[in-house]
């Protein structure tokens, strides 16, 4: 069935009932997390947009590290690309970084340094979604707009019972109408937060802990005994494989390292040089890395596999370790000691490599 507009699907909903259970909910059982410390708005923006499709437990270090390096839009716009990148490294999505570096420039040069507290103008930056716009505007600066993730879409279809296609475009704008029309205009920031936190928390994708859930009396679906068929969802597409040679090439002491395109995939990251097993045999490779770098490089022996998961693509790689023979000057190569790597940014697939080197 279609969803329902706005003001059918919250005309018999007790709404200051829900949102105050809610708000006491989140006030008791809130989380300690550092960036929660602060009202400032661009520490609320690093966290929000760090924590887009990445685990609390792994924002935590990379967010207070960002912020020590990067104290001030000032200092951020100041940086070098690759040097926001290297902060960022472990958390992935790394278009999320560049967007975020490029947004403090745009804020530096048209606002004068201070983030806009007008949504729609916020909403322009580069980078900046909805869900973005929303949990900054509420939290940084107390504005009742709505701040729909993952989490929200789970928590209100469950608790309105919505049974639509959370995945489509379509639906994802009505939950945000819903929402602001549940965000109380008084604390929008620990009401939104609140609903985040619970999901997080207590109404989880399987096996909702419904029995702990401090507005299961307003829930629908869990009335109906339906809360783990929802929300519903559309089948994801079928992730590609692709397999790889990884080559850790020492030559004196140190190791080739190749930059990454500067758009595409993990751009303008370093990796170890990588032969796509897909396309031609590993010997093949060690002859092609001779005409395209001028290196010769011998293969000594296979050290590990490993898999790494994106949202659409699946790399098996096979680690190998290997000498290079002679090398030519090549501007896309670099030859850099382990001591060094600390300088480069490096996707997570590769950070796991360099132990393989000792």
């Amino acid at each position: 069935m279609r969803c329902l507009v706005k003001q059918h699907i919250l005309q018999s909903f007790d709404i200051l009932s829900f949102q105050n259970k809610l708000l006491d909910w989140y006030e008791d059982k809130k989380r300690d997390l550092p960036w929660r410390q602060s009202s400032n708005p661009y520490y609320i923006w690093i966290s929000e947009v760090m924590l887009q499709q990445t685990r609390v437990d792994t924002v935590i270090p990379n967010f207070e590290n960002f912020i020590t390096l990067f104290t001030t839009f000032q200092e951020l716009v100041a940086a070098y690309e690759q040097e926001v990148l290297k902060a960022w490294e472990g958390l992935g999505y790394y278009s999320r970084a560049r967007n975020l570096h490029h947004a403090a420039k745009e804020v530096v040069h048209s606002f004068n340094g201070v983030i806009p507290n007008d949504p729609e103008q916020f909403g322009q930056l580069k980078g900046v979604g909805p869900y973005t716009r929303g949990a900054v505007m509420s939290i940084a600066f107390g504005l009742p707009e709505p701040a729909v993730d993952a989490n929200v879409m789970r928590v209100l279809s469950r608790v309105l019972r919505m049974e639509e296609n959370i995945s489509e475009h379509r639906v994802k704008k009505e939950f945000e109408n819903i929402t602001r029309g549940l965000v109380p205009a008084d604390d929008p920031s620990s009401f939104n937060q609140g609903l985040m936190e619970l999901g997080a928390l207590i109404c989880t994708p399987k096996e909702p802990m419904c029995m702990f859930c401090p507005v299961q009396s307003h829930c629908r679906a869990y009335e109906a005994g339906i809360q783990n068929e929802l929300p519903i969802k559309g089948k994801k597409k079928k992730q590609r494989h692709i397999a790889y040679a990884a080559l850790l090439l020492e030559y004196n002491g140190e190791y080739v390292i190749e930059q990454r395109p500067k758009s595409g995939l993990l751009a303008n990251l370093w990796q170890f040089p990588m032969i796509p097993l897909d396309e031609m045999a590993l010997e093949d490779g060690v002859t092609w890395l001779s005409s395209e770098y001028g290196i010769d490089v011998s293969i000594d022996k296979k050290v590990a596999t490993l898999k790494h998961v994106f949202s659409h693509i699946i790399w098996n790689i096979t680690i190998y370790k290997g000498t290079v023979i002679r090398k030519e000057t090549d501007q896309r190569l670099e030859f850099v000691h382990p001591d060094a790597f600390d300088l480069y940014p490096f996707p997570v697939s590769h950070l796991k490599m360099i132990p393989y080197i000792d």
